[in-house]
């Protein structure tokens, strides 16, 4: 089980969901990957997110956009994906948005995603438990470099993210 504490999975890199936001409706939860291999890591786009109800099937009546101003500008979940190195010890993030608004219709409710940081990467289980009123929008930022944190020198261990505690991850 991979998180901010735990040991390193075979892939070098852990994913998980920070503590998020939410005000007036918008919702904001931030995905962050840390490479605590030994190798740099390279990400270029946007992470594979996919919603998975209670049971943990697929939940296909909400859209996955990429980027976030369909959603609401000022998020951090938009911009151009551009090419992110890793080195051992840094980390990514990337911002995922949505607004629990209920019109008519049967509000959504995810409590589980798979995300997969590129394509073939393995899929990790974040629990931020999406609460996506019936948008049926999730917008999906791209990596993004966090420039917080530095890759450890020799002997040192990497820093805690400045976003806080992860919930919890599961490896797939």
């Amino acid at each position: 089980m991979p998180s901010q504490e735990g040991a390193c999975p075979p892939s070098g890199v852990q994913v998980y969901a920070d503590e998020g936001n939410a005000a007036m409706g918008l919702r904001v939860q931030g995905i962050r990957l840390r490479n605590c291999g030994t190798q740099p890591y390279l990400l270029d786009g946007y992470p594979e997110v996919g919603l998975l109800d209670a049971s943990h099937r697929a939940v296909d009546s909400v859209n996955i956009l990429r980027g976030g101003s369909a959603i609401s500008s000022g998020t951090g979940a938009d911009g151009s994906p551009q090419p992110v190195a890793l080195k051992p010890g840094e980390q990514a993030y990337s911002v995922l948005v949505w607004r629990n608004t209920v019109t008519n219709g049967e509000p959504v409710n995810a409590p589980y995603a798979r995300v997969r940081a590129r394509p073939g990467a393995p899929a990790v289980m974040v629990t931020p438990e999406f609460d996506l009123g019936t948008t049926g929008q999730l917008g999906v930022g791209p990596w993004k470099k966090d420039d917080n944190t530095r890759a450890p020198s020799a002997g040192a261990t990497a820093g805690t993210p400045a976003s806080g505690r992860p919930d919890a991850v599961s490896q797939e």
